[in-house]
């Protein structure tokens, strides 16, 4: 697809997108602008959500923000200087890099050192799962928003009935069925209707956990493999140390190599190498799982999904009585009524996960600046012209 085919079928933000604006955006083949576009997509979504459900946060307006923070670790943004921070700090890689220096009877520069794991670290998968995750999410969930929004708010709405529109919607469980949207979309269409501003508060919270249930089940591969991608292999990191400090040409190199092995040392080489990799691992992991658990929300705010969320429950949710909203709670949050204890130990772990979730959206659910752009006017001119916009993003 051109740039200026992508261009050229953008619809104007005044208008919610509609299924075929998320399946071009979806065939975009460049996973960073295209995860821009996702990213701006879901904000027109939650913008037209919010106008016919009282203007509170939906679940794309969550998801406005956690594709924005994807989109750093599919560019790679902060995670490479995350990880050359935490082997800086680490007395473990410090004791690794002088057996590999022993090793070669030779002084090795700690900073060479670390930008050869780096080098190492395979951030390329964890970019990568995150692509594939941003976009498996984008494609499924997104084009149920864009259709519901089409088919209840424009010609017509009055002669459908959502009960047709989750027929459309597979049967059964998460991953595979969509038992989930079915109910959420039923509760986001009741609170299209209801005039009591508390029913509509809890079922807008009922149906956006109900859809972060089915979009984190669907996650999971994805989640896990960018968890374990850093694998730092021993050998790999031995022949990068290796090129980096061994100086002349190509030639010259390989004859080092070559004396190294004739002397002896070269197999002492590969066991201070295999300790280093070791130990680079575990903080490389570290790093990976420091990046994914952030997310940044309006106004510099920065949330680490490692603690206890900082904040409370609006008035309107401070006490909840639809049933089904108690019931689905009683599952996925073991902390009734608090925040305490929502720390996410392990986000490989999808209850873990599920915990932190559904008490942020109680907590952020009528939070107002969540609704803003999540790009300027520039920005958006470019993203949707299919290049990548400058500034930050």
């Amino acid at each position: 697809m051109s740039q200026a085919g992508t261009h050229v079928h953008e619809r104007s933000d005044d208008m919610p997108p509609v299924v075929a604006d998320v399946d071009r955006i979806a065939a975009h083949a460049d996973p960073v602008v295209r995860n821009l576009q996702i990213t701006h997509c879901y904000h027109r979504l939650s913008r037209a959500m919010a106008a016919v459900t009282g203007g509170a946060a939906n679940w794309c307006t969550f998801a406005v923000w956690a594709s924005k923070q994807v989109g750093r670790t599919i560019r790679q943004e902060d995670l490479a200087r995350t990880v050359e921070r935490l082997l800086k700090s680490s007395p473990e890689v410090a004791a690794g890099v002088d057996l590999v220096a022993r090793a070669l009877r030779r002084t090795v520069p700690h900073e060479m050192v670390r930008r050869a794991v780096v080098t190492v670290a395979r951030l390329d998968d964890v970019s990568a799962a995150s692509a594939r995750g941003n976009l498996k999410v984008f494609e499924e969930i997104a084009r149920e928003f864009a259709r519901f929004l089409t088919e209840f708010t424009g010609p017509g709405a009055e002669e459908r009935t959502i009960a047709e529109f989750c027929d459309s919607l597979r049967a059964g469980e998460p991953p595979e069925g969509q038992r989930c949207l079915r109910q959420a979309f039923t509760r986001y269409h009741r609170a299209m209707t209801t005039g009591d501003p508390k029913q509509r508060a809890e079922l807008l919270l009922l149906a956006n956990i109900e859809v972060g249930l089915h979009e984190q089940t669907r996650l999971q591969p994805e989640i896990a493999a960018a968890l374990e991608a850093p694998v730092v292999d021993p050998r790999e990191l031995e022949r990068r140390l290796l090129d980096l400090l061994l100086p002349g040409n190509r030639v010259v190199k390989w004859l080092r190599r070559t004396l190294l092995t004739v002397l002896g040392r070269r197999s002492a080489v590969r066991i201070a190498s295999e300790q280093l990799a070791d130990r680079v691992r575990v903080l490389v992991r570290r790093a990976v799982t420091e990046h994914l658990m952030t997310l940044a929300l309006p106004g510099g705010e920065l949330l680490d999904l490692g603690e206890d969320l900082p904040a409370t429950f609006p008035p309107l949710l401070a006490e909840l009585s639809d049933p089904e909203l108690l019931a689905l709670l009683e599952i996925v949050d073991p902390t009734a009524d608090s925040v305490l204890g929502t720390a996410a130990r392990d986000w490989a772990d999808l209850p873990d996960r599920m915990h932190y979730i559904a008490d942020m959206f109680r907590c952020h659910a009528l939070r107002g600046d969540l609704l803003d752009p999540p790009f300027t006017a520039e920005q958006v001119e470019a993203l949707t012209a299919g290049h990548r916009p400058g500034g930050a993003l």
